[in-house]
C-alpha cells in the first residue's frame, strides 16, 4: 500500500495525474473525459495485432460485416493508432515542429499577458478568442512553409489505409447474442 502511494506521488511529481496517468496539462472537462473513456474501452493490443486472426474475407458481405463490427469493436484502438500517426508525422517533420512551437509559444505568451492585465487595442478590450486567432494568424505562414496541409492529408490517408485494412482483414470477435446476418450478393 505504501509502495503504491509512493508511485502515485512520483507520478504526480512528474506531471501525471495519479488516478488516470494522463498529463496534468490536459484540462479537466469534456476532452479529458473523452480521452479517459477511450483509455477505459481500449481492447487488448495482443488481440488487436494477433497475426493468426487475419484472413481474407470470403465475399463482399463478410467484408462489410467485418468493417462495421471491427470499427465498432476496436474504436478506441483505432483512435490511438490515429494519434500515433499524428505524432509520427509531427516528429518526422522539423519545420512542422517549428511551426507548432511558434503557435504554442504565441498562445503561451498571450496567456501570460492576460494574467497580468487585459489586452487593450485601439481603446477596446480584445477577447481571449480574438487573441488566440491572432496567434493563429501569426503562425499561419510557418504552417504554410512547413506543409501542414499535406501533413494533414497524409495522416488522414494513412489512417484510412491502416484502419481500413485492419478492419477488413481482421476476423470478427465472437460475441454472445444475436448477430447481424448478411446474405452474399
Amino acid at each position: 500500500m505504501a509502495a503504491q502511494k509512493d508511485q502515485q506521488k512520483d507520478a504526480e511529481a512528474e506531471g501525471l495525474s495519479g488516478t488516470t496517468l494522463l498529463p496534468k496539462l490536459i484540462p479537466s472537462g469534456a476532452g479529458r473525459e473523452w480521452l479517459e473513456r477511450r483509455r477505459a474501452t481500449i481492447r487488448p493490443w495482443s488481440t488487436f495485432v494477433d497475426q493468426q486472426r487475419f484472413s481474407r474475407p470470403r465475399n463482399l458481405g463478410e467484408l462489410c460485416q467485418r468493417l462495421v463490427r471491427n470499427v465498432e469493436y476496436y474504436q478506441s484502438n483505432y483512435v490511438f493508432v490515429f494519434l500515433g500517426l499524428i505524432l509520427y508525422c509531427v516528429v518526422t517533420s522539423p519545420m512542422l515542429l517549428v511551426a507548432l512551437a511558434v503557435f504554442f509559444g504565441a498562445c503561451y505568451i498571450l496567456y501570460l499577458r492576460t494574467l497580468e492585465s487585459k489586452l487593450v487595442l485601439f481603446g477596446r478590450e480584445v477577447s481571449p478568442a480574438h487573441q488566440y486567432a491572432l496567434a493563429g494568424g501569426i503562425s499561419f505562414p510557418f504552417f504554410w512553409l512547413a506543409g501542414a496541409g499535406s501533413a494533414v492529408f497524409w495522416v488522414l490517408g494513412a489512417t484510412l489505409v491502416v484502419i481500413g485494412s485492419h478492419a477488413a482483414f481482421h476476423q470478427i470477435e465472437a460475441v454472445d447474442g444475436e448477430e447481424l446476418q448478411m446474405e452474399p450478393v
